[in-house]
């Protein structure tokens, strides 16, 4: 008699398809840290896409014209955060991790783009 296989069964050699907005413990150069993906969902969910956009998350700095303090209650991460939109980078997604529950704002989002516009763009506006 043949069993039947569980469809909840996770296969570990899936690469994660993370969501724009979405905060995840990721594999960045050896050490594990908070990222923050901000690429579109279009490259995100594309099979054809191994990699994506990310902000890190630091546990220290200054807000600034590329620096975002996060509260815990904005992340959900244990303490404030600082996001450092000057050291956006591209990610394998297999460097992803672990999914955290919360999914940032299209608000935060917004921010965050004008953070990584400022570090590349000199005339970027900043009213900090």
């Amino acid at each position: 008699m043949l069993r039947k296989e569980s469809t909840s069964t996770v296969n570990p050699s899936r690469t994660p398809q993370p969501r724009r907005g979405e905060i995840w413990t990721a594999n960045t150069g050896g050490k594990r840290h908070f990222v923050v993906v901000v690429s579109l969902d279009a490259r995100n969910l594309s099979d054809r896409a191994d990699s994506i956009l990310i902000v890190p998350f630091g546990s220290y700095g200054r807000p600034g014209p590329t620096v975002l303090t996060m509260a815990p209650g904005e992340t959900g991460l244990p303490q404030a955060s600082y996001l450092k939109a000057h050291f956006i980078s591209v990610l394998q997604k297999a460097d992803l991790i672990e999914r955290l529950a919360r999914t940032l704002s299209n608000t935060q989002m917004r921010n965050i783009v004008q953070a990584v516009q400022r570090a590349i763009d000199p005339d970027a506006p900043f009213s900090g």
